[in-house]
C-alpha cells in the first residue's frame, strides 16, 4: 500500500524536473499490508511525484516477490523545502520511516549522516556503484546510500525534426549554438525556451555549464569551497551568467517566458514551436505526458562552451535511499536486503518497469530498456564516451538558496550578468558561514 502526506508539495530542481504530476490519494493494497501475518514490515518514504512513486512501488513489488517474509509500504511526502523539513524533523525526533529517499551530494551532508544514518560501506554491492555516485553518498569514510533513479544531466533538449528541416548540426561551441538560434528565429520558431513561471528552470544555463567551468579551471570546485574562487571573478564561471543575459538581449526566448511553466515549455518543444530548451534530463518524464508523440523527436546535447574538443555534459548523481539509525533488529536486516536489491541489475529493471528511465543508472551491470526515448540514448552516449563532469553541488557543499531568483532576474533583463553573479557570490558567502567552512570569515 501507499501512504500519502496531505501537505502541499513544493518544487525543487532535481525532483520537479523529473516529475510529470504530483499525486494525491492512496492506492490501497498495492504493496501488501504492514501489519498482521507475521514477517517483517518496512516503510519507505519517497517524494510525491508520479515517476518516483511508480518506480518505488515497482521496486517494492519486485523485492517482495523475492523476499516473501518482508512487506514494504511506500509512503509519499512533499518534495522541495517542505519535504526537507519533514525529513529533518523526523530524523531529529526519531520518527523516521525504515528507509527513505533523499538527495545525494551537499544536501545529503546537511542531514548529519554520521549521526543519523546506518553506514553501509561494508556491504558487497558498494563495489558496483559508479565512482562519482559513491563519493556523493559518502561522509567521512563511510558510504550511506544506494542509488534510486537514473543519473540526470543539465543540458539542451532540442527538437531533432526542426534541426533537420533547417539543416542544423548539434553545436559543440557556444558561438555555434548562437548561430543555430539565429537560424531558428529566422524560420519563425522560438530558438530557446525559458519557463520562469517555474523559477527553478531558470538555473540551467549556470548550473549546466559546470562541465565547461571544470574544463577551463579544473580546481574551481576546491577553490570555490575554500572561498578562493567566485562566480563574478572567474572568467569561466561568469560565462553561464553572460549566456543567460545574451540570449535574452538577442530576443531568443519565447515571448511568454516570464510566466510559462515547465510543462508548457515541454509541450512547445515537442510541437516544434520552440527548438531548444535548457533543462534537466529528468524533464523528459514530463515531456512524455505533455507531448507524447513529440517526445520521439527530442534529443539532448551539452551546453556548449568555448572549446569543441572539451564538449561534454554536466551530470547530477541520483538521489539515495538511506536507513536511519532508528531502524534496528530484523527491520535493519530487511532494510539492508532492500538496499542490496536496489543496487543490482534486478533493482534497476524494477525501476524501469515502473517508470521509464530518463538517463543511465549508477550501478554496474544495469542496462537501459530498448524503448527509451532518443534523448536518453543521447545521454548514454556521452556517459559511455566519458564526456561528462559532476555538477558543482556534488563537488562542493555550497549552493546558495537564492540562485533561482537571481537567474530569473538576469534572464529577464532586470539585472546584468556580472551583477547577478556578484549577488550570488554574496548568497553563497552567507551559506558558507552557516556551514562553518574555513576561509569564509
Amino acid at each position: 500500500m501507499r501512504k500519502t502526506s496531505l501537505r502541499r508539495p513544493l518544487r525543487m530542481i532535481a525532483l520537479a524536473a523529473g516529475a510529470a504530476l504530483a499525486l494525491a490519494g492512496c492506492s490501497a493494497g498495492s504493496l501488501g499490508s504492514s501489519g498482521g501475518g507475521g514477517g517483517t514490515a518496512l516503510t519507505f518514504s519517497v517524494t510525491n511525484n508520479q515517476s518516483t512513486i511508480k518506480a518505488a512501488e515497482s521496486v517494492a513489488k519486485a523485492f517482495m516477490a523475492q523476499n516473501p517474509g518482508i512487506t514494504v509500504t511506500v509512503e509519499s511526502r512533499p518534495s522541495g523545502s517542505e519535504g526537507d523539513n519533514i525529513i529533518k524533523t523526523r530524523l531529529a525526533t526519531g520518527d523516521m520511516t525504515d528507509l527513505f529517499l533523499y538527495n545525494s551530494g551537499s544536501l545529503f551532508q546537511a542531514i548529519g549522516p554520521d549521526k543519523n544514518l546506518v553506514p553501509l560501506g561494508d556491504q558487497p554491492w558498494v563495489g558496483a556503484l559508479e565512482e562519482n555516485y559513491k563519493r556523493v553518498v559518502t561522509a567521512g569514510n563511510q558510504v550511506y546510500g544506494a542509488p534510486f533513479g537514473p543519473q540526470l544531466t543539465g543540458a539542451i533538449l532540442y527538437n531533432k525534426k526542426v534541426y533537420a528541416q533547417l539543416g542544423l548540426q548539434v553545436p559543440r561551441t557556444w558561438d555555434a549554438f548562437v548561430a543555430n538560434s539565429a537560424a531558428i528565429k529566422a524560420a519563425g520558431i522560438d530558438p530557446v525556451i525559458q519557463t520562469y513561471g517555474d523559477t527553478y528552470t531558470s538555473q540551467l544555463f549556470v548550473l549546466g555549464d559546470f562541465h565547461n567551468v571544470a574544463a577551463a579551471e579544473p580546481d574551481f570546485a576546491q577553490r570555490y569551497t575554500a572561498g578562493q574562487a567566485k562566480f563574478a571573478t572567474s572568467p569561466a564561471a561568469l560565462k553561464g551568467w553572460q549566456h543567460l543575459q545574451q540570449l535574452h538581449d538577442l530576443g531568443y526566448y519565447n515571448a511568454d517566458f516570464p510566466t510559462a511553466k515547465m510543462e508548457e515549455g515541454m509541450r512547445k518543444l515537442g510541437a516544434g514551436k520552440g527548438a531548444q530548451y535548457p533543462m534537466l534530463s529528468g524533464g523528459i518524464a514530463t515531456l512524455t505526458v505533455a507531448s507524447p508523440e513529440g517526445a520521439k523527436d527530442i534529443g539532448i546535447f551539452p551546453i556548449p562552451g568555448d572549446d569543441a574538443a572539451k564538449n561534454g555534459l554536466t551530470v547530477w548523481s541520483p538521489s539515495g535511499v538511506y536507513i536511519p539509525k532508528t531502524t534496528t533488529g530484523a527491520k535493519l536486516d530487511a532494510a539492508k536486503k532492500f538496499e542490496a536489491f536496489l543496487a543490482s541489475p534486478a533493482g534497476c529493471d524494477a525501476q524501469s518497469a515502473g517508470a521509464t528511465p530518463t538517463g543511465p543508472y549508477a550501478v554496474e551491470g544495469c542496462k537501459l530498456p530498448a524503448d527509451v526515448l532518443p534523448a536518453t540514448t543521447d545521454f548514454q552516449t556521452y556517459i559511455d564516451g566519458g564526456k561528462y563532469s559532476p555538477a558543482l553541488e556534488f563537488l562542493s557543499p555550497i549552493k546558495g538558496p537564492a540562485l533561482e531568483q537571481i537567474t530569473v532576474e538576469v534572464g529577464s533583463g532586470i539585472r546584468p550578468a556580472a551583477d547577478g553573479a556578484a549577488l550570488y557570490d554574496q548568497d553563497v558567502h552567507k551559506q558558507a558561514l552557516q556551514l562553518g567552512l574555513p576561509g569564509w570569515g
